[in-house]
């Protein structure tokens, strides 16, 4: 079979890529390893993990926040088993979903390992049994990520484990030691805490979401704390052990002291690394990063062998679903003839925990390193009418603006729905707003947006009006 484009990798950015390219006019393949489409996003990352946390947040408040609210329930039970099962019904309509948007498109489909013969043949070892082999003028890596791996500390799927075996867990932790601060592991790991499990944080560097602006890593370990998490910052993991059902962590403390921990669950989320193995790229030429695995792409996103490409966790920049997906569509548009853009900074970052952290755009950190002149406006939830009715008053919304032009360079929020409320930002920065912009236009009351109408008004002239 001969195609216009190959896709290799069925995640959010190669059925986007696959998506637009059959939009476009062009015969497209899409090849994909596992039984189901979606990548680790749809399968065993973003969908799974956000249907274990509203679950979760659901038990949490039955627990303890319904009785405020005049709702009184009795022996209110955890039913992990049904959790599960339905975070697997929602993995299966979605998965379900990219088969039919396949066939809608007209895409052709592959069940197997696909890598290269040549720059324009791609063998695939057919999951059924046997090969076959395909030809395309264009070809897409997006063959994804998969869970870092510690070389001194080997998981072993059942005590000491990564993200995918936490979700699906047969019980509720008594102990989960968490090794790692970053968003995969803050999100299961107050998945668990919410059900009553106690969570103890092992995180390398000095914060947890260390990336993100150091006010909304100050505020989320302010909030995690209230539910019992525990947080163990600038500790070196040195080792795991597991004897029965127990695992046993050491740890170097800042100070160089020993620390040990005992649980009986260790969950790795120390990152991720690109899935570049078995893909064959030395039959074509193309070497990865040494460390990391990523691919090396120019402005167009084309590898050094012209006519491959790769998008999303494959090369540089953030991990994220959503980067992945513009990514697919830019591919298909450049391969279609077409002039698209994408600007990097204005892709929003999100970590799902309750209150959800969402940012774009310059952190304060990185403007003060650039010596970029700015001014800062905040706005706390627990001043919004909106937040108090619902009793979700952690938090805050920061925004960044140029101190002489008063332009926006950088949202920060942590609170209710902001993984929501960051689109806001997001289109007006995308369009260059000011501050004033934001201030000036009529958010309606009560909502959660208002605190970020505020939190512009303060960055304008410190004219914010309800605090």
């Amino acid at each position: 079979m001969q195609y216009d484009v190959i896709v290799i990798g069925s995640g959010p950015g190669g059925y986007v890529a696959a998506i637009r390219c059959a939009q476009l006019g062009l015969k497209t393949a899409l090849i994909e390893k596992y039984s189901t489409f979606g990548g680790t996003c749809l399968n065993v990352g973003c969908i799974p993990s956000k249907a274990l946390l509203d679950s979760s947040e659901h038990y949490y408040n039955a627990t303890h926040t319904f009785a405020e609210h005049g709702i009184d329930v009795k022996e209110v039970k955890v039913n992990l088993a049904q959790m599960i099962k339905r975070k697997n019904e929602v993995v299966e309509q979605t998965t379900a979903g990219i088969t039919f948007l396949m066939k809608k498109n007209k895409v052709d489909t592959y069940q197997g390992l696909g890598s290269f013969k040549d720059k324009n043949t791609v063998k695939i070892a057919l999951t059924k049994g046997g090969e076959q082999e395909i030809t395309g003028k264009n070809v897409i890596i997006a063959t994804g990520s998969k869970p870092t791996a510690l070389p001194f500390l080997k998981t072993d799927g059942k005590r000491i484990i990564t993200s995918t075996e936490a979700l699906n867990m047969t019980e509720v932790p008594k102990h989960l030691i968490l090794i790692g601060g970053g968003v995969i592991g803050l999100e299961l790991g107050s998945v668990y805490a919410r059900l009553g499990a106690e969570v103890t944080v092992v995180e390398y560097a000095d914060a947890i979401i260390p990336t993100m602006d150091r006010t909304l890593s100050k505020e989320l370990q302010k909030s995690l704390t209230k539910i019992g998490v525990k947080f163990l910052l600038s500790h070196k993991v040195t080792g795991a052990e597991v004897k029965g059902k127990k695992v046993t962590v050491t740890a170097d403390s800042p100070k160089g002291e020993k620390v040990v921990l005992e649980g009986d669950y260790c969950l790795v989320a120390v990152g991720r690394v690109a899935y570049t193995d078995g893909l064959g790229l030395e039959n074509i030429g193309i070497t990865v990063e040494e460390r990391g695995r990523k691919i090396t792409v120019d402005g167009h996103l084309e590898t050094s062998v012209k006519g491959i490409y790769a998008i999303g966790d494959v090369i540089k920049g953030a991990m994220l679903a959503h980067k992945a997906e513009e990514e697919g569509t830019f591919v298909a548009e450049v391969i279609a003839g077409q002039k698209p853009h994408i600007n990097y900074n204005l892709i929003p970052g999100v970590v799902y925990t309750w209150p959800e952290v969402a940012a774009v755009g310059y952190t304060e950190e990185q403007l003060k390193e650039t010596g970029k002149k700015y001014k800062v406006g905040s706005f706390p939830f627990k001043a919004s009418g909106r937040a108090r009715a619902s009793m979700d008053t952690d938090g805050l919304v920061k925004v960044l603006a140029d101190a002489d032009t008063d332009e926006i360079l950088g949202v920060h929020m942590i609170g209710p729905r902001c993984a929501d409320m960051i689109a806001e930002a997001v289109v007006a920065m995308e369009f260059r707003a000011s501050a004033e912009d934001i201030g000036r236009i009529s958010h309606a009351h009560p909502t959660f947006t208002e605190s970020f109408k505020e939190a512009a008004l303060a960055a304008t002239a410190n004219r914010a009006i309800h605090i």
